[in-house]
């Protein structure tokens, strides 16, 4: 399984233009990759207080992503801004060529960025099957909670994917918590973030990166480095290894369902 994690600059609220940007990278990779993990909110940046912005999951950025999907023969993950029954979601998506899109909405917004004061969060944890490989998504914020990325016999999944917008002021977090997430669920991590300037003084300097379940890193970007690098995951090997050591089978019981209640 190749993955590619794209690491650039977004444009401030500039949907047109990031959403052009992201399909030339997208068909740059025709050929090269089974799926592309992009950034999180790739069409905005984290812009919490602009209902403008948000559109419907049959809207220009899902369709789009969807026929670009279907040109290049690749899966395009990551999250954009939705809106649905009046309710406002940083929604993760799933493209697949030829087939139906799978959403995630993000389950733990981040008061503190006002995210929590316009959108509603998640609530449904899903596993999404792509050529024989089982993946999760989070969401950026996502990542800090490791009960909703937690290996239970109903959302046994192969590979974690984060799309996120971390800024630099809290990069030793991530740093952190990537490798914890790959390490306590026995799986691949590829994580994807930007870099550059946002319009509230934020700087981010990426660290997008892919782990495997040995903790080896098998990608990794520099401080400020901008491109996309191809991550080529042996899921034989992550198998064989759960087999001879299925450490998660011990793993603590805990109440969660799969849905949240709060």
């Amino acid at each position: 399984m190749r993955i590619a994690i794209l690491q650039y600059p977004v444009l401030w609220a500039n949907k047109e233009e990031n959403l052009r940007l992201a399909c030339e990278r997208l068909r740059a990779l025709r050929g090269k990759a089974d799926l592309a993990l992009l950034p999180e909110m790739f069409t905005t940046g984290f812009c919490t207080d602009q209902p403008e912005l948000a559109e419907p999951v049959d809207g220009t950025t899902i369709t789009t992503l969807q026929a670009v999907a279907d040109e290049c023969e690749l899966a395009i993950v990551g999250s954009f801004i939705c809106r649905e029954n009046g309710c406002l979601y940083n929604r993760g998506f799933f493209v697949k060529p030829y087939e139906s899109p799978d959403f995630i909405d993000k389950a733990h917004l981040y008061a503190h960025g006002g995210e929590d004061r316009f959108f509603t969060a998640g609530k449904e944890r899903k596993v999404v099957e792509y050529m024989g490989v089982r993946f999760r998504l989070l969401i950026c914020y996502d990542l800090r909670f490791p009960i909703w990325a937690r290996q239970d016999n109903d959302h046994l999944y192969d590979v974690l994917l984060v799309s996120a917008n971390w800024p630099q002021a809290r990069i030793h977090y991530w740093d952190a918590l990537v490798p914890a997430r790959a390490i306590e669920n026995q799986c691949y991590i590829c994580a994807a973030n930007i870099v550059g300037e946002d319009n509230l003084d934020m700087h981010y300097n990426g660290h997008s990166v892919a782990y495997d379940s040995y903790l080896n890193p098998v990608v990794w970007f520099e401080d400020d480095e901008e491109g996309t690098k191809i991550a080529d995951l042996d899921i034989d090997r992550l198998w064989h290894f759960r087999q001879v050591l299925p450490l998660w089978k011990d793993a603590d019981g805990y109440n969660l369902e799969n849905t949240r209640t709060d």
